[in-house]
């Protein structure tokens, strides 16, 4: 693998997880944000690659691991930010987001020897990953970006475009509090159960 990248938003309150929000705080969901964002970029970094790039809107903090380029997300829609992510990259790349901390190495882990493009679906239909052999911004912009479709017409793209795709496992992703309680017991280890199981109990107090 040449290139990881992960996209994400800098963990502030009222910045990130808004859907959280009932029922923790802001200043939660920002902890919740940040303790995904720290599984993540450990997987990553544990995983073998050539560049891991964090792919950041806002500023980095402690919470960023050694071996990561930081380079700014450019402007416009999710879709134009996906692009230029890819447009930045020589050589197969694979991309996610910051809202699956149970992901691992092993799922990160791909070879593009016989296929064209990874994709991994989301639950919600959307997509936490998408790995290129031949990076082209082309293949995702005008996607339309959260939706229950978004996954089935970035799938399609690639498709439609003539490249052998394989399919990731589908993962959920924290949007919701429901989400955040089945991704933790998913990945009961992580920072992001530990720090859910932390904020659960000071809410409860």
């Amino acid at each position: 693998m040449n290139t990881l990248l992960v996209i994400a938003k800098e963990p502030r309150p009222g910045r990130v997880k808004t859907r959280l929000t009932p029922p923790f705080t802001p200043g939660e969901a920002a902890q919740l944000a940040e303790a995904a964002l720290v599984d993540t970029l450990r997987a990553v970094a544990a995983t073998p690659a050539a560049r891991r790039v964090l792919v950041l809107d806002g500023a980095p903090g402690p919470w960023l691991p050694p071996g990561f380029d930081v380079v700014p997300q450019c402007a416009g829609g999710l879709d134009e930010r996906l692009a230029a992510a890819f447009a930045g990259c020589e050589g197969p790349a694979l991309l996610i987001g910051m809202d699956t901390p149970q992901v691992t190495p092993g799922l990160l882990t791909v070879d593009f020897a016989d296929c064209d493009a990874y994709f991994g679906p989301a639950e919600d239909g959307g997509f936490w990953a998408l790995g290129l052999a031949a990076p082209d911004p082309e293949l995702l912009r005008g996607v339309p970006m959260s939706t229950p479709d978004t996954g089935a017409v970035q799938r399609a793209r690639l498709t439609a475009a003539g490249l052998r795709v394989r399919d990731l496992p589908a993962l959920r992703d924290v949007d919701t509090a429901a989400d955040a309680e089945a991704v933790a017991a998913a990945a009961p280890f992580g920072r992001f159960a530990a720090e859910l199981a932390r904020v659960r109990a000071v809410s409860h107090r």
